[in-house]
């Protein structure tokens, strides 16, 4: 190392300098209690924020949902209460409350006090099958509330036990009779440990009719004291099955949902499936009624069986002639709807998210399971295996148009020598941790945007109106669209879909091959769509977002969208004092709090009206504007393909009923005719 590399690093600010005090015994504690979850409660939820504060909810409904599972619960009712609590009750078995003689307390208080304490670790316990696997859930729970109440009916008596934050106030004491049984829990969540206390009855009602759809013989009620609209119940008797028609309500489906459970070596093995004339495949796994987004062995079992089944009595039939090629998985999940639940006694996930099921076992269970029952089904209702077998030779020969049309995006006219977008203005730094792309609404808001840019580190790439929606359109249409393939190149990630042909292993498991898709090549770090602040460029950004959804997921997943706040409206007082507000009500109220009669109002009706130093002020300067940032959490992935699905596909009814039913809660209308 050189000598100015070595006095540059002493010049550097650091907080991790030389500690000059003694370092002994008396320099180590121990946290008691659960007093380690209110010093790191980020380790065990994840964050503070908003996410955090909802993973509360989820960790005493899943406690809830493991009594239906071990066959003791059909009824819950999760409520928001008017003072910010919340409380979810149970007709469960009830925490049990007899003293626990090794630590000579009651078993309900060791189960709220006491990380990894529970009735899911004894092989022969309390529960045969569940989510939560180390005891510390609803303790965590405890631990970040301001306080927190138990009541458990059990044995025809009621019991209670309150806590603040994390700490008994008394013993557990019987308070009465009960003519029910049940645990019924409700907490304050702390304003000392969370950054905000604000609920969303979305996210609540998002996880609950998830369970409700995996748990048929549940029913869940959800009410909101502070709006007796938002009161919802929710009860899918058919389980995974209705799932998978609601999935698919706004697509064309060519038959009936093919379903089956079956159960081999412990692991239950369910699944609903169903396909459309839709392109597009949409696979939802789950273990223990935790959504796997990344897969695991059950997801790569389901795909290996349904290549091979399909592609046997493609053969058997004569579907598919001597030397024609197999289907490859790409080509039989074209157009399909699958939703996959496992249940397992010990499932072993991947990663502190559990996004991921690492049992090695369930492959070839599922795998046997599903190729067993899928066969079935084929032999006894030919009609149907024809059209499956139809839908196959239809994706195949799609994909092969999709290869073509992928490999025709860095030939196109729209693409110059160096792979970039004609129309890009690209920017000089290169490193994309620091670089921005502004996606702008034609040549009209170019202009200021180019002028207003700091073209060190953003660039700008103007698109022509209204962007096709893929949602609609075949793989190999939308990647022939001129404004796509702009999009494509200028990014650099490639997308996220697959297109080209499976290596012979490939093939034999059914799994077809990872995409094109390369964060790490992405040329931008921010990418950031900058449209006019009136219902065209809303619809300009959901179609744009409905791309990044379809073809880019892993950039919203990331977290580098954003939407620009370009302002609607310029209030100017006097010769220099200038304005800019985005509604009308904010205009008004502005209006009002400068008490002075010579305000000029102007409205822009576009980018291209304002001048480079207007827009560089109000949306490009990071100093000054305002960003709103777009990132898929993974909670939210099934909810957002039924958003997605509804609002941007071809039926109307959907649609129309979704906004029939959300009408209520408009806040902003923007409206013209």
């Amino acid at each position: 190392m050189s000598e100015k590399t070595v006095k540059s690093q002493q010049n550097d600010e650091t907080i991790a300098t030389t500690v000059t005090a003694n370092y002994n015994a008396d320099n180590i504690t121990v946290l008691e209690g659960l007093e380690a979850v209110r010093q790191r409660p980020s380790m065990y939820i994840g964050d503070t924020g908003s996410r955090g504060l909802h993973h509360l909810f989820s960790e005493v409904l899943d406690n809830s949902i493991d009594e239906a599972l071990a066959g003791h619960c059909s009824e819950i009712i999760c409520t928001l209460h008017k003072d910010n609590s919340v409380s979810i009750i149970d007709n469960g078995r009830g925490i049990p409350v007899d003293i626990k003689e090794q630590y000579g307390i009651s078993a309900l208080q060791l189960v709220m006090c006491t990380l990894h304490a529970g009735g899911k670790f004894d092989d022969g316990g309390g529960y045969h099958v569940s989510g939560g696997l180390h005891g510390v859930g609803v303790s965590c729970v405890n631990a970040l509330s301001e306080w927190c109440e138990v009541h458990v009916d059990r044995d025809g008596k009621r019991y209670f036990q309150r806590y603040e934050r994390g700490v008994p106030v008394e013993p557990v004491k019987e308070v009465g009779k009960a003519n029910r049984i049940g645990t019924t829990t409700r907490w304050m969540a702390d304003n000392k440990i969370f950054e905000g206390t604000v609920y969303e009855s979305r996210k609540f009602k998002e996880r609950i009719r998830e369970l409700a759809y995996l748990n048929s013989n549940v029913s869940i009620e959800f009410i909101n004291e502070n709006d007796a609209d938002d009161n919802e119940k929710f009860h899918f008797e058919t389980g995974i099955r209705a799932l998978v028609e609601d999935l698919n309500s706004t697509r064309d489906t060519i038959h009936k949902v093919i379903y089956f459970k079956r159960v081999r070596e412990s692991v239950e093995v369910e699944c609903a499936m169903q396909y459309s004339q839709d392109y597009k495949e949409t696979l939802l796994f789950y273990a223990n009624n935790i959504n796997t987004t990344e897969g695991g062995t059950h997801a790569s079992g389901a795909k290996t069986a349904l290549t091979r089944v399909i592609n046997s009595y493609a053969r058997k039939m004569n579907f598919l002639k001597e030397k024609e090629t197999n289907f490859i998985g790409d080509d039989v999940r074209g157009g399909l709807t699958m939703v996959l639940a496992v249940k397992l006694y010990r499932p072993k996930f991947e990663g502190q998210t559990k996004t991921k099921l690492g049992n090695s076992e369930v492959e070839g269970i599922v795998n046997s399971a599903m190729g067993e029952a899928l066969s079935e089904f084929l032999d006894e209702n030919p009609q149907i295996a024809r059209r499956v077998v139809e839908k196959s030779v239809l994706e195949q020969r799609a994909r092969e148009a999709a290869r073509k049309a992928a490999e025709a995006v860095k030939r196109s006219g729209a693409v110059e020598t160096y792979g970039l977008a004609a129309k890009l203005a690209d920017c000089i730094e290169k490193d994309p941790t620091r670089t921005e792309l502004f996606i702008v609404e034609g040549d009209s808001a170019a202009g200021p945007a180019k002028g207003g840019r700091d073209r060190r580190f953003q660039a700008v790439l103007p698109i022509r109106g209204k962007i096709l929606n893929v949602e609609r359109a075949r793989i190999d249409k939308a990647l022939d669209n001129v404004e796509i393939k702009a999009l494509i190149s200028s990014l650099g990630t490639g997308i996220d879909i697959i297109v080209g042909r499976a290596s012979e292993e490939e093939e034999a498991n059914g799994n077809g091959r990872e995409s094109s898709f390369d964060l790490t090549k992405a040329r931008y770090g921010k990418i950031i769509i900058m449209t006019d602040a009136d219902v065209d460029g809303e619809h300009i950004r959901t179609l744009l977002l409905t791309f990044f959804y379809r073809y880019m997921k892993p950039l919203l997943k990331a977290g580098m969208v954003y939407f620009a706040k370009p302002p609607l409206f310029s209030v100017t007082v006097g010769k220099d004092e200038r304005y800019y507000v985005q509604t009308e009500v904010e205009r008004d109220e502005l209006i009002r709090s400068l008490k002075k009669k010579e305000c000029r109002v102007t409205r822009f009706k576009g980018l291209g009206e304002m001048n480079a130093e207007q827009l560089e002020e109000t949306a490009m300067n990071p100093e000054t504007r305002a960003l709103v940032q777009v990132k898929l959490d993974p909670e939210d992935e099934l909810e957002a393909e039924l958003i997605f699905s509804r609002l941007m596909g071809e039926k109307v009814e959907p649609r129309r009923e979704y906004i029939e039913r959300h009408a209520k809660e408009v806040t902003d209308l923007d409206w013209h005719y």
